[in-house]
Parts: structure tokens; C-alpha cells; sequence
């Protein structure tokens, strides 16, 4: 009996952990590159009281045995990396990536990170950033003495700009390439729409845009997030409802318990 309570405790704790899975995915359904998370679920150890197969009788073996589990546990969480929803913006440093592929940013203290947010800006020594002030990893830079009225980013990456009073004229600034990994759900979420690179996901490989099965750039647009409101409130649901029935078990358990001990008496 005191095993069901501790079985039906370790269900509460999942629930409680899928609901704080599920805020977090609705919190960011206006996030721009945001990618939401499924959470993963195992079952506990088992208590063997009778091996499936066991001889029962001379000739006869059990068709099924008799194993009682010990409840769930969290395995981890796995992001999906599914295309979200593309928001024109007419912004020509807004950039949103159609296929698979990340941004790569090096962040102040010279660390590498990787984003699918392609919310460029431009700082004041003419760097194109991220809206954290991070560094896009190509070293995008307009420099001084260059009055550029617009800034063009090709399907393959190519950055250039339209010189001031030349507008058939145009100045190459550079190239952006793309990162792609072998397991993008092995990626580290580190905040700040930022993912790090871990043993789990590989290492990068580098590549143009359009080439070596990375996606393509689209310039004036940037990429929602992939969270479907409704999917997300029928988790939050069915969280609550199995959140209930566990601690249901449990008060069942102390009922249970508290006859026992009154027959004692």
C-alpha cells in the first residue's frame, strides 16, 4: 500500500513537470525562432514477484508474470525543430531561414552560440548584430566612408549594399553561412532564443546557403515560433486531469491505511 502512495507521488512529479513544459512553450509563442519542447517519459523499476515464462507446473509455464511498477520519471526534453510560421516584416535586416540551419553568433567573451532569431541590427561601428548586441560569427561590417541605402541579402547568404546616389551600383559586405548538426535536439538551450553546441548534438558543419542540405535565406521575413496554442492547452488538460487521479490515488492509499489501522485497534 505505501508503494502505491510513492508510485502515485512520482506521477504528480511528472505532471508537475509536464505543466512547467507546457507554460514555458505557451510563454513563448510569440518568440521569434522560438522552438517548443516535448517532454519524454520512462517507467520505473518493477518489482518481479513472478518472471513471464516461469514453470508453474510440470509441462506448463506462466502465459504472463506478475510485475508491479514503481511509477514514471522524466527522461528529458526534446526540441522540436519543425519550420514555425513566416512573418513578413519589410525590414531588410530581418532574415528568416527556410529549412534547417542556425545562425552562428560569437558572444562577448568569444564563446559560440547558435540561433534561428535572424532579428538583425546594424551597431554604431556598422557590425550587423543580433537585437542582444552579439556578433553574427561572418563579420558583417559596413565600413566608414560607405553610405549605404539598403542592404541586400541573397537566398545563398550574399550580403551586399546599394551605394547612396548609385542605385544601380552595389558594394559586396560578405557572406552568411549556416550551421547544421547531426542531432539539433542534442542542442543546449541557454536563453535568449540561443543554443549551444554540446557532445550530444555534434559539431557544426558550415555551409552557404541553398548548399549541403542547409536552407535557404529570406530577407524581409522572420520565423515564429512552432508553438500550436491548441496542442498546448490539451497537454495542459490532460496534465491537470492526471495530476488529480494521482493524488486521488494517494488520498485512496491514506484511506486505505487508516481502516487497516482502526481494525488494528
Amino acid at each position: 500500500m505505501l508503494r502505491g502512495l510513492y508510485t502515485s507521488a512520482t506521477g504528480m512529479k511528472a505532471q508537475e513537470l509536464l505543466l512547467d513544459n507546457t507554460a514555458n512553450n505557451l510563454a513563448n509563442v510569440n518568440t521569434t525562432g522560438f522552438k517548443r519542447s516535448h517532454l519524454d517519459f520512462a517507467d520505473l523499476l518493477y518489482s518481479t514477484l513472478q518472471q513471464p515464462g516461469t514453470e508453474v507446473a510440470a509441462g506448463q509455464v506462466a502465459p504472463t508474470g506478475l510485475q508491479i511498477g514503481s511509477g514514471v520519471r522524466a527522461t528529458g526534453t526534446t526540441k522540436v525543430f519543425t519550420p514555425g510560421t513566416f512573418e513578413q516584416t519589410g525590414n531588410s535586416l530581418d532574415v528568416a531561414i527556410e529549412g534547417d540551419g542556425f545562425f552562428k553568433v560569437q558572444l562577448p567573451n568569444g564563446e559560440v552560440r547558435y540561433t534561428r532569431d535572424g532579428a538583425f541590427r546594424l551597431d554604431n561601428n556598422g557590425q550587423l548584430v543580433t537585437t542582444n548586441g552579439y556578433l553574427l560569427d561572418a563579420g558583417i561590417t559596413v565600413q566608414d566612408g560607405i553610405s549605404i541605402t539598403k542592404l541586400n541579402i541573397g537566398e545563398d547568404g550574399t550580403v551586399s549594399g546599394v551605394l547612396e546616389g548609385s542605385p544601380q551600383s552595389a558594394v559586396q559586405l560578405g557572406q552568411l553561412q549556416l550551421a547544421r548538426f547531426l542531432n539539433s535536439a542534442g542542442l543546449s538551450s541557454e536563453g535568449g532564443n540561443l543554443y549551444a553546441a554540446t557532445p550530444a548534438s555534434g559539431n557544426e558543419v558550415l555551409s552557404n546557403p541553398g548548399e549541403a542540405g542547409v536552407g535557404i535565406l529570406r530577407q524581409g521575413f522572420l520565423e515564429g515560433s512552432n508553438v500550436e496554442v491548441v496542442t498546448e492547452l490539451i497537454s495542459l488538460i490532460s496534465a491537470q486531469r492526471a495530476y488529480e487521479i494521482n493524488s486521488r490515488a494517494i488520498r485512496a492509499g491514506d484511506e486505505m491505511l487508516s481502516t487497516t489501522s482502526d481494525i488494528v485497534r
